[in-house]
């Protein structure tokens, strides 16, 4: 059986939220159009799919070397002593962490997934050894670097919905 998010949610809203991860600053009217309905309707289902937390921001993808992020690193982490208050202290730290743009609590050989960028090698050394390794509960960290980015898909398939 599929999952469904919680509410009455529709194709027509499988639809809004469908244009608008590819095209965030879609007007209204024009987002209207796409999906069948008056403006103010949409409107209103829009505004209802914020509110019900599926709808979670909207922000401008940017090119990351172009801006002076060329370098991506994956990090597995590992920590001491696991439990709810030691998750919520390493979250805390790595959240604070402005290079820090993804973090995944993992199983298997690794407790958190990163996803940091930096400009360059040495920018990531001062993160790791500073900032991330300065967490009192880790224990190890392994990295990964990204040679180049294949896909990179902010969009999710939202096939599950009718």
């Amino acid at each position: 059986m599929p999952l469904m998010p919680p509410g009455p949610f529709d194709k027509t809203d499988r639809a809004i939220l469908t244009e608008l991860q590819g095209h965030g600053r879609t007007a209204n009217v024009d987002l209207a159009e796409k999906v069948r309905l008056s403006p103010s309707a949409c409107l209103r289902r829009t505004k209802a799919l914020e509110e019900a937390g599926l709808i979670t921001g909207y922000r401008a993808e940017l090119d990351r070397t172009g801006v002076g992020l060329g370098l991506t690193v994956f990090i597995s982490l590992k920590v001491e002593q696991h439990s709810r208050a030691t998750s919520r202290l390493v979250e805390d730290a790595l959240t604070a962490i402005p290079a820090v743009i993804a973090c995944y609590v993992v199983s298997g050989e690794a407790d958190f997934l990163l996803e940091a960028v930096v400009p360059d090698l040495g920018a990531y050394e001062e993160l790791l050894l500073d900032q991330v390794l300065a967490i009192a509960p880790v224990t190890d960290a392994r990295s990964t670097f990204a040679i180049r980015t294949v896909l990179s898909r902010g969009s999710l398939p939202l096939r599950q919905w009718p």
